[in-house]
């Protein structure tokens, strides 16, 4: 079985820690025998015990490429979107990618799966049964369904026929986020919470590309990504499959989509500076800034502070952040990336439309920044921490705390950091948007090689 983990999400539920780039499934607030990991760190490690990551790839958007190479390392196997646009398309694109340049069967069985499940790895064992569910079944689809444990309004159901026999049960229908009296009525009919996991033969998409005048080569489906109609996989293919089985799991299944339910698993009470008194109940402090927050006889509250934001809110109200934040955008204010991180710590704009945006930078050790130039934009870096070597228009020259390095419009740069290194950036410019970057050299022994080069 080969194995796609889609990797989305706006980042508006966890709001302010998630946002655009940081989605929830990045955020490091799980215990791992005392240290705190990932959503995807964990289920990767999952995958890894199983030997089931050698056959997955992560299908996801070019903002989130960073942060799971940063998580899970640059030996990820990724599927990138060239935008967003819903689960049919990164499922397709994915599929094509297995199809015309891994070279995989059409008989291969393809399993799709959220990559943020927080689940026993016996959810991933039970996922290789999927293979043999469609195989009996000769099914289109196949999907796996978590038995119910309350009932839920928000989830969605997976609605059995009658009279099933198998391991797997037939599916008469699906139902989105009933009420609590009709998630009542449907845990009395042995319907299943809907967890996103399905798997189908390679075939059966591939044949569904053809008949839609789709491409099914990667290089061709990708260049035509802009065309394909934004629409999830759910609509354009669950609900118009002729059979679809599914396989019940019953052991522990959580999404941990809102405050609520993620601090009801998270390694510690408090992450960050800052106090919670003793008759502060059952109340979470999450606090990414350099100040300290102070908690104060309160129950039942999530406080969580980052560069983005803060919010304030009682846990059970905390489904709501999204309505919200709903028509509220603005530019992330930290990032991880595979070189380290940053935080913003002030934008402004100007009225004749200048403007100036000012970073913290950490380049992890080992770690290097791209040889670029930009056309719309002068900056000005000063050294605080840590020691590196910094080229500019093909010299190289090290750098320690104190230094001042000037890189005007259209110059040639980059960073290597020899330990930890972290730097104040300013840039002054019409356009301070990621865009205006072009990348010449990725690696640091590209530039070595090309300033070397330059000076024999």
């Amino acid at each position: 079985m080969e194995m796609i983990l889609l990797s989305g999400g706006s980042g508006k539920r966890l709001w302010p820690l998630s946002n655009d780039s940081r989605s929830k499934q990045f955020l490091k607030v799980l215990d791992n025998n005392g240290n705190l990991e990932s959503m995807v760190q964990r289920v990767w490690n999952q995958l890894e015990m199983l030997q089931l990551n050698e056959s997955t790839v992560i299908a996801t958007s070019k903002s989130q490429v960073d942060m799971i190479h940063s998580q899970l390392g640059n030996h990820i196997p990724l599927i990138i979107e060239p935008e967003r646009r819903d689960t049919f398309p990164a499922i397709a694109l994915a599929a094509t990618y297995l199809y015309s340049v891994k070279e995989s069967s059409l008989n291969e069985i393809i399993g799709i799966l959220p990559v943020d499940p927080y689940v026993d790895i016996s959810f991933f064992e039970r996922i290789k049964d999927l293979e043999i569910a469609l195989s009996k079944s000769e099914a289109d689809l196949a999907l796996m369904g978590v038995d119910p444990t309350f009932p839920s309004e928000k989830y969605g159901y997976i609605v059995p026929k009658q009279n099933n026999e198998n391991d797997y049960i037939q599916v008469s229908h699906f139902k989105e986020k009933p009420s609590a009296i009709e998630a009542k009525d449907l845990m009395d009919k042995n319907a299943l919470w809907n967890c996103g996991v399905f798997a189908f033969k390679l075939e059966y998409i591939i044949s569904l590309l053809e008949s839609k005048g789709l491409p099914i080569r990667y290089e061709e489906l990708a260049k035509q990504y802009h065309n394909l109609e934004k629409i999830s996989f759910d609509y354009a293919v669950v609900e118009k499959a002729e059979k679809i089985v599914a396989l019940p799991y019953s052991e522990s299944w959580k999404d941990l989509g809102t405050w609520n339910t993620l601090t009801e698993e998270m390694g510690t009470k408090q992450i960050g500076k800052g106090t919670i008194s003793e008759d502060s109940t059952n109340t979470h402090l999450v606090n990414e800034l350099d100040i300290p927050v102070t908690v104060l006889g309160i129950k039942d509250v999530v406080v969580a502070a980052s560069p983005d934001g803060i919010l304030v809110t009682d846990k059970v109200a905390s489904p709501r952040i999204k309505e919200v934040l709903k028509g509220f955008e603005q530019r992330p204010m930290y990032e991880e990336r595979r070189w380290g991180w940053y935080k913003v710590l002030d934008h402004t704009k100007f009225e004749e439309g200048n403007e100036v945006l000012t970073k913290r930078i950490c380049v992890k050790a080992g770690k290097n920044l791209s040889y670029q130039k930009h056309y719309a934009r002068s900056e000005v870096w000063t050294i605080i921490k840590g020691e590196g070597d910094f080229a500019l228009n093909d010299e190289i020259r090290t750098v320690k705390p104190g230094d001042v390095l000037v890189i005007p419009v259209e110059a040639m740069h980059c960073i290597k950091a020899t330990t930890d290194l972290e730097f104040i950036e300013v840039q002054t410019g019409s356009q301070l948007i990621e865009e205006d970057i072009v990348r010449i050299y990725m690696t640091w022994e590209e530039v070595e090689e090309h300033c070397n080069s330059l000076v024999k």
